[in-house]
């Protein structure tokens, strides 16, 4: 019984080592006279530390190809395998990597390059902003609505 809690509290551990390490690169962009133009630096860099810490599957502190499948799918967005590499090899900057660094994703995030990764996410974000401003009631659920 004892052995499971420390193995929680290992996790828990390792998550904010992570996000440790994750924030010293925010530090870094915020830091970096390249983004010093950007509106917002701050506020976005949490955002994207939130959405990176949710699909790195394997806690390495990198996103596999396991994690950005899962975060299209969540998108609703289903990819090929060979799409995936793809999106990987435009963001991680060579087709022999199957992981993108927190660095990779950010550079790819608040870079010049409109990457399809880049677009989606961007999308998806400002359609989260959206549908806070919507005052209507919520629409009627649907059978096809269901998970």
């Amino acid at each position: 019984m004892d052995s499971n809690a420390q193995g929680g509290k290992a996790y828990g551990f390792l998550k904010s080592q992570q996000e440790e390490k994750l924030d010293s690169i925010n530090e870094a962009f915020l830091s970096d006279p390249k983004y010093a133009e950007e509106e917002d630096l701050s506020s976005k860099l949490d955002m994207f530390k939130k959405k990176y810490v949710e699909f790195d599957l394997n806690d390495k502190g990198e996103i596999d190809l396991m994690g950005l499948k899962q975060m299209l799918e969540k998108l609703g967005l289903a990819k090929t395998h060979l799409e995936l590499k793809k999106m990987m090899a435009e963001v991680a900057g060579g087709p022999s990597k199957d992981t993108m660094s927190y660095s990779d994703f950010l550079n790819m995030m608040l870079g010049k390059r409109n990457g399809i990764l880049k677009l989606i996410l961007m999308f998806e974000g400002m359609g989260k902003e959206q549908e806070h401003k919507d005052v209507a009631p919520p629409r009627r659920k649907t059978f096809s609505d269901l998970p």
